[in-house]
């Protein structure tokens, strides 16, 4: 079995999806060749994202090591990014039986009215397995390792309902989706009560400045093609030792801002094919939901928040913070994590924290301050236990993606900068039975308060229809 999921894993999310819309296209009346048509969209939209992202990582990656070098500001958490993240969750015990672990407890949810969400975003399931991967390697407990993983996964899952509505409202063609994604979800929380201590500052309520807002007040530079190129332009810049090396460099650094402008002006067009992809599966969803499930109406689909990494609030503030994010690494005291290979993360940061800032860029920037503040020491808590995890990988796999150099930990700003990562990992392995006791108290909790609302607005459909 654990063959035959690490098979699957290995597809990737580029032949995964399009194999699962097209058989999850014609389980609800599509026909063969529209839903294999939806999913190859899915499928290539994944394809050039990768693209893009690899094209971000590979342009900005050396740049960002000469002005690590030049200015002295290596760290001792070797950043290894999400696809060495993703391969030491899923090349553990915990990962092998994540799929169907979870499948079988969304069933379950459903089944008992606790959530409204079909995650089926399986690739995305590495987030449950990491944690628990961590907290297996940690404890040296595989039933602990699910234990966090379930208990993240169930949190998420009910987080995902929550957000739901707003998500939907803020995002034009995002109906009958939700986001059951626990990087983006753990930041949600943050992103309220930051929102409501800034409205709370006079005048700040005011200061109302959309992406759309930015192009009509700063012209050309409010545009994140602009910007995006201001920025490369910049940091190719200070990868230059002094002012010669800075004029023989002149080609290079208006390529590389070239290059970021070209990522920010195409991740928009690159997501528009999910959405082209995933219409025809929410519609035909919904339709046979209203058909045949009266009982169990307001179904989500959970996707990827790759659907909606284009917006343009989304790539400002995402751009913004990649030289923020070095700054901070160096002067926060106590950091030991430089995030270098994950910066083309940074767009996952705020999916969800969007619809509660309503696009708003200021807001939404000093949002993704702070959690990006907070986050950095939460990878540098974790390290240990992500290298001890990394070490036995590497061991067993031989794969270069999770070799860890020589005197350096190893972290990544993908999950383990999330709060569900660090409070699920040390209530379990640090506190054992008495976080146990804590952490099922507040996912029961949870599942209570979410069961009344999900009882509640299927009435309120059905007294309507």
């Amino acid at each position: 079995m654990e063959a035959v999921f690490s098979y699957i894993i290995g597809l990737g999310a580029a032949v995964m999806m399009p194999i699962l819309f097209t058989i999850l296209g014609v389980c609800i009346g599509i026909k063969f060749s529209k839903a294999l048509k939806s999913g190859l969209y899915v499928g290539v939209g994944f394809v050039g994202l990768s693209v893009i992202t690899g094209l971000l990582t590979s342009s900005l990656g050396p740049a960002l090591s000469q002005v690590v070098e030049i200015y002295g500001l290596q760290l001792k958490v070797f950043d290894m990014g999400w696809p060495a993240a993703a391969a030491v969750a899923y090349n553990t015990s915990v990962g092998a039986f994540i799929i169907p672990v979870c499948l079988g407890v969304n069933i379950l949810m459903l089944l008992t009215k606790t959530t409204r969400t079909v995650n089926i975003d399986l690739w995305n399931y590495w987030h449950f397995a990491f944690i628990g991967a961590v907290v297996y390697f940690a404890s040296d407990s595989i039933l602990w390792g699910f234990f966090a993983a379930i208990i993240c996964y169930i949190i998420t899952m009910i987080l995902a309902d929550y957000t739901a509505d707003r998500f939907q409202s803020f995002y034009a063609n995002m109906e009958g989706i939700s986001v059951p994604q626990p990087f983006c979800q753990g930041f949600v929380p943050f992103a309220i009560i930051i929102n409501k201590l800034l409205d709370k500052i006079p005048g700040f309520d005011k200061l109302e400045i959309d992406a759309e807002g930015m192009k009509k007040k700063f012209g050309l530079l409010g545009e994140p093609l602009f910007l995006g190129i201001l920025v490369g332009a910049g940091i190719g810049a200070l990868s230059c030792k002094n002012g010669s090396e800075m004029v023989d460099k002149i080609p290079y650094i208006l390529g590389l801002g070239i290059k970021m402008g070209a990522v920010m002006e195409l991740i928009p067009r690159i997501t528009s094919l999910f959405i082209e992809g995933l219409k025809p599966i929410s519609d035909a969803t919904r339709e046979l939901i209203a058909k045949k499930f009266k009982g169990a109406a307001g179904l989500n689909i959970g996707m990827s928040p790759a659907l909606v990494i284009g917006h343009p609030a989304t790539l400002v503030v995402s751009l913004l913070l990649i030289p923020v994010a070095l700054l901070l690494a160096v002067v926060l005291p106590g950091n030991e994590f430089l995030p270098l290979a994950s910066l083309a993360g940074m767009f996952y940061l705020f999916p969800l924290i969007l619809p509660i800032t309503k696009g708003n860029v200021l807001k939404s920037f000093i949002v993704g301050l702070v959690i990006l503040a907070i986050g950095l020491y939460f990878v540098t808590d974790l390290a240990p236990y992500f290298t001890q995890a990394a070490h036995d990988v590497y061991a067993k796999t031989q794969d270069a993606a999770v070799n860890i150099p020589a005197g350096f930990e190893g972290g990544a700003l993908d999950f383990a900068s999330s709060p569900f990562s660090w409070i699920i990992f040390h209530l379990t392995y640090s506190f054992k039975w008495i976080g146990a006791g804590i952490l099922v108290l507040i996912t029961l909790f949870l599942m209570v308060l979410n069961r009344r609302a999900i009882i509640k607005y299927q009435k309120n459909v059905k007294n309507e229809q």
